[in-house]
């Protein structure tokens, strides 16, 4: 992609949109950046922006669009937005951060996405490869923007990234050598028009993918297992419940992968310190994508025994007088909450709530009335989650994740987990999923200081 000289617009400075703009001004493009946020908002961002990228902060009415060649946008920028049907009637292309960053980036690239589990599997496969010898960027939905490495010069042998259908609304020519899609339940319908549309940008990771490509899918989804008939890449799977042909699955506890008749015994389930079902789906993900990488059982067995999981996801906090608080708070969707509440035999606590995200939370009902003992309820969509769960009586509404936690405290007994699996979005409350998970650490935190005091 030769930019040099063009005007290049960038919509969004948040950390995608920061890397996008250098990367576009180390290339000899003119850059300007608009966020509808003011200079206060993005100060420690506008400090990472190169000088001489021109900047329209507090909205986008002072852009000149006459003399624009290119709009780059961040995943956090809705597609259907005003400002950008402006930019659409101009006749203007608009790309998304990854797309600009696959036109620089030689490595191969591997994408991760899914409903739930992106963040569990794009991590543990990138101690896999880099434990199996393989230089590997791990960026994109996680960490670092995937224009960061494109500002590296490209130094990594692969490129792996967790990508969301955000990321996936402005891709042309994006070929991962290796896509993953781990399963497909409703979210983000608040942005999204419906689930035809969230289906449709997910299998965007595999569309321009060619016979010497792999689409790894989920077998145990339906979904996903559907999508297998089609694209060109050719098709590997994991599965918890079958056999697979090519790919990762379980036999007699034990998780295997195989590949042209081939077969490797990674581990045993009892290996795995993660919580969950979802879990072994996600390491049969990473075993899959790490082996077709040639990484030896050896390696990715060892990854599996050490590996703890990521922050916010099914996280142990502590246990105070026999009650195990669990910290759910990256559970920001109905499927990622039915899978942590199939993850316990014992009594549950659960917390649920927050901003909705135009839900159904009917599928949650049949497992609240057969595993959780209490409910209760916070946020703006607490209202509409009692509604979906018409009939339990075993619910009370908060005012606060505090008093929540002090309530499931309170009314647990020795046995009982305390699960925030909140299957929604948090800023109704809090800045983001990571904090409201902190506060409830610190809430719980507090409880068990004060249950050794007394």
């Amino acid at each position: 992609m030769d930019l040099k000289n063009k005007n290049v617009l960038v919509v969004g400075l948040a950390r995608s949109g920061v890397s996008a703009a250098n990367l576009l001004f180390k290339s000899g493009a003119i850059v300007t950046a608009t966020d509808g946020k003011g200079e206060g908002e993005l100060s420690e961002n506008i400090e990472r922006l190169k000088k001489g990228i021109s900047l329209k902060l507090g909205g986008h009415d002072s852009v000149n669009l006459e003399d624009i060649d290119l709009t780059v946008i961040s995943p956090g920028v809705l597609w259907d937005s005003p400002f950008l049907d402006r930019i659409r009637k101009k006749g203007i292309k608009i790309i998304s951060e990854v797309e600009l960053a696959f036109q620089y980036l030689k490595a191969p690239f591997i994408a991760v996405t899914g409903t739930n589990g992106k963040t569990t599997t794009t991590t543990m496969t990138g101690e896999m490869l880099a434990r199996g010898g393989r230089k590997v960027f791990v960026g994109g939905n996680i960490g670092n923007p995937l224009c960061e490495e494109a500002l590296n010069d490209g130094r990594s042998e692969l490129v792996l990234s967790e990508i969301s259908t955000f990321q996936m609304e402005g891709i042309e020519t994006f070929k991962p050598h290796i896509s993953a899609i781990l399963n497909i339940t409703p979210d983000h319908l608040d942005r999204h028009r419906d689930m035809d549309e969230y289906i449709e940008l997910k299998r965007r990771v595999f569309v321009n993918q060619d016979e010497g490509d792999y689409t790894i899918l989920n077998m145990d989804d339906d979904i996903t297992a559907n999508l297998s008939k089609e694209g060109r890449g050719r098709k590997i799977f994991f599965s918890r419940l079958k056999e697979v042909e090519n790919g990762a699955f379980v036999r007699k506890d034990n998780i295997f992968f195989k590949m042209d008749g081939r077969e490797q015994r990674v581990c045993s389930l009892s290996d795995l310190r993660l919580i969950g079902v979802h879990n072994i789906e996600n390491t049969l993900a990473s075993v899959a994508i790490s082996g077709l990488c040639g990484i030896p059982a050896k390696a990715m067995g060892e990854v599996i025994s050490e590996f703890k999981g990521i922050k916010h996801r099914m996280e142990f906090v502590r246990e105070i007088k026999g009650i195990k608080f669990i910290n759910d708070s990256k559970g920001t969707n109905v499927g990622a909450a039915v899978k942590s509440l199939q993850s316990f035999n014992e009594p549950i606590i659960l917390i649920a709530g927050g901003k909705d995200k135009g839900s159904d939370y009917s599928p949650m009902k049949n497992l609240i009335e057969e595993r959780v003992k209490f409910l209760i309820l916070i946020g703006d969509a607490k209202k509409k989650i009692a509604a979906a769960l018409n009939g339990f009586k075993n619910k009370i509404e908060a005012v606060s994740l505090e008093d929540a936690v002090t309530e499931a405290f309170n009314r647990g007994s020795k046995g009982d987990v305390v699960l925030l699996s909140p299957a929604c979005a948090s800023f109704d409350m809090f800045r983001d999923y990571e904090d409201r998970g902190e506060q409830f650490k610190k809430i719980v935190k507090k409880i068990g200081q004060g249950a050794r005091d007394k």
